[in-house]
């Protein structure tokens, strides 16, 4: 998730796409928050690890 977020942060910037940037930056947080949840051993959605 965070990879498909820094590839649209990239795609959306040069285009002046303002959507993809938008949708870009989300993906980006949301998989840094469940990373940093992930790593402290919590289960995140039910799931213990994701792999």
């Amino acid at each position: 998730m965070i990879v498909l977020g820094l590839i649209l942060l990239l795609l959306g910037f040069p285009a002046g796409t303002s959507v993809v940037w938008a949708v870009g930056i989300a993906l980006l947080v949301v998989g840094v928050v469940l990373a940093l949840i992930g790593s402290r051993w919590r289960a995140v959605g039910g799931r213990r690890r994701w792999h």
